[in-house]
């Protein structure tokens, strides 16, 4: 059974929310509609017991949506099997193959596209057809998009026009993408615009909400880490935003093994109500005073589960270094991995069998799982002395 949600309309908020509302299969979002929760198998969808298993997981703490990552046709055969079995709203990610979206459209309530990823394929169309090829899959089913902005993939075009402001860069991804979709007449849609960093979260999400505040918002700190770093991080940016009235439906993105995926919403409720209920648990900006760990949250692109485990011993080791301003990021794949490390002073990423590691914008090399952790301390003591 579901858990009722804190944020209902029948309960007063702080400031009533002014989006519109949308339908993702049943579900209503948007508008006085409660607050949605959702989190994102952490399997590979081909591993059909896997992702059964998490969707069980996450159905259990009471997710409204549960997000599932697709690839390849394999993983779209993968998923006529699990969502026969799933009783809660499957939401897909596309990551960087948008062309299947016409299989995924009759199999879905919603598809989740990144405007950056769109952009690297396919360049001898422009972003118009690209993105009007995918409503024309997906109208005809009441499927529902979302354009998903990451701060580690944002529209190249955008980034160079605007070097210096890079969260104008995303809020104007965000919002070209929203006037392709209004000029084709395809109106069920949401916004999600995410960073690693609470206070830019913040400030994207309020930027792009005071220029398009009917346009319902998915709202999430993306590689929040591991509990409780990653939980403060998240209730800064949530308690921020929500008690505005900025804000639809979140997600907590959470660095937890495979088993426990059910914390993200278990989390995500607990912030929900509290600030329901008036409690702020937060200040009002994030002050990275010391070390900072990154660590994307345990999701199907990640290529090894030892990615969780070698997160945590990263934290660990790197105690040493709690005093000093510097930032680790450690992310579970190769897909946003490179990117989404370049504003650390030291970058990990996962494959199936080693981890890539760079000094800034320097690659160092490919280590194996077990002679990572030394090379990194290395690396640490190198920067810190």
């Amino acid at each position: 059974m579901k858990m009722a949600n804190p944020l209902s309309p029948t309960k007063k908020t702080s400031m009533q929310r002014q989006s519109r509302e949308i339908k993702i299969g049943s579900v209503k979002l948007g508008g006085q509609n409660p607050i949605l929760v959702q989190s994102m198998a952490a399997t590979r969808t081909q591993d059909i017991e896997g992702t059964r298993r998490q969707i069980a997981i996450l159905e259990k703490a009471g997710a409204d949506l549960i997000r599932i990552a697709i690839d390849s046709q394999k993983d779209v055969e993968a998923l006529k099997i699990l969502r026969e079995e799933a009783k809660t709203p499957l939401v897909v990610d596309l990551q960087e193959s948008y062309r299947l979206a016409e299989f995924l459209a009759p199999l879905v309530q919603k598809i989740r596209y990144n405007p950056g990823h769109l952009h690297h394929h396919e360049k001898g169309k422009s972003k118009q057809d690209k993105v009007a090829w995918i409503v024309e899959k997906v109208a005809p089913h009441n499927c529902a998009l979302r354009v998903g902005v990451n701060c580690g993939s944002v529209d190249p075009e955008w980034l160079e026009r605007y070097p210096k402001d890079h969260e104008k860069a995303i809020v104007s991804s965000a919002i070209e993408n929203c006037e392709i979709l209004d000029k084709l007449g395809f109106k069920n849609y949401l916004v999600s615009l995410k960073d690693s960093d609470p206070n830019r979260v913040v400030a994207v999400n309020k930027r792009f909400h005071l220029l398009c505040p009917s346009v319902p918002l998915h709202l999430g700190v993306t590689e929040a880490g591991l509990p409780p770093e990653g939980v403060i991080k998240t209730r800064v940016a949530f308690e921020q935003l929500l008690s505005q009235g900025i804000g639809d439906t979140v997600r907590v993105s959470l660095t937890v093994p495979f088993e426990e995926k059910g914390q993200e919403i278990y989390v995500a409720r607990g912030i929900i109500e509290d600030i329901q209920n008036g409690r702020f648990r937060s200040v009002s900006y994030y002050e990275n005073a010391g070390l900072n760990i990154i660590s994307c949250p345990s999701c199907s692109r990640v290529e090894n589960e030892k990615f969780v485990e070698l997160a945590q011993k990263v934290k660990d080791m790197a105690v040493f270094a709690k005093s000093h301003k510097l930032t680790i990021a450690i992310m579970g794949c190769r897909v946003n991995g490179p990117g989404e490390t370049d504003d650390a002073d030291l970058g990990l990423w996962c494959s199936p069998t080693f981890v890539n590691l760079k000094r800034k914008d320097e690659f160092l090399g490919r280590f194996s799982y077990e002679d990572i952790l030394p090379r990194l301390k290395t690396e640490i003591k190198r920067l810190i002395t």
